[in-house]
């Protein structure tokens, strides 16, 4: 798989149609953590393509938030991006806002982990250090089960994420622990590039 885009590309595309640092620094978590799961998973050669993915996949939530994952494919295309890049950013949004439906693992890892990295950074920011560095499942758990925290974050979509994945959900939110501690003290810096 292609992404047809380089990283830098994808960075600058993404800023044409989202300003806001928080929807920003999510873009680079989900990149994060995409990239992370693809050398886990045994697809390291995919790791660019992966990532691409993961920081694009919100590209017209900000400027387009009534049509997400349905604009996406024009401003996409329009950027030259390729077909596979464009199923996967829109498979995230599968029974949400479209009907593309996740077929590629990592598809499936983009449905599984898009809400759940939104949740765990909530759970760090509450913590004293304000980091995932040390932050346990056992944590996120526990705030997992409260409906009011984080209420944006879905939980129906990260269970069924998990079960696309064919995962227990203590493993998904483990694995994506693991996957944001992996890059987290890089995060500031990208946020400035």
């Amino acid at each position: 798989m292609q992404e047809t885009i380089s990283r830098e590309q994808a960075w600058t595309l993404l800023k044409t149609y989202n300003h806001d640092p928080f929807h920003l620094q999510h873009a680079l978590t989900v990149e994060g953590v995409m990239r992370w799961y693809a050398r886990e998973l045994g697809y390291a050669q995919e790791e660019a393509f992966w990532g691409v993915v993961g920081l694009l996949h919100d590209i017209d939530f900000e400027a387009y938030p009534e049509e997400h994952c349905r604009k996406a494919p024009e401003l996409l295309r329009a950027a030259g991006v390729s077909e596979e890049v464009i199923h996967g950013v829109c498979s995230h949004g599968y029974e949400l806002t479209v009907n593309v439906k996740p077929e590629h693992l990592m598809e499936k890892v983009l449905y599984a982990v898009d809400e759940l990295t939104g949740l765990i950074w909530a759970v760090a920011i509450i913590r004293p250090s304000k980091q995932v560095a040390d932050l346990e499942l056992k944590s996120v758990k526990k705030k997992y089960k409260t409906p009011a925290f984080a209420a944006g974050c879905s939980r129906p979509v990260i269970e069924r994420g998990a079960a696309m994945l064919g995962w227990e959900l203590d493993t998904l939110i483990a694995k994506t622990i693991l996957a944001m501690r992996s890059f987290e003290a890089k995060l500031p810096a990208l946020m400035n590039l």
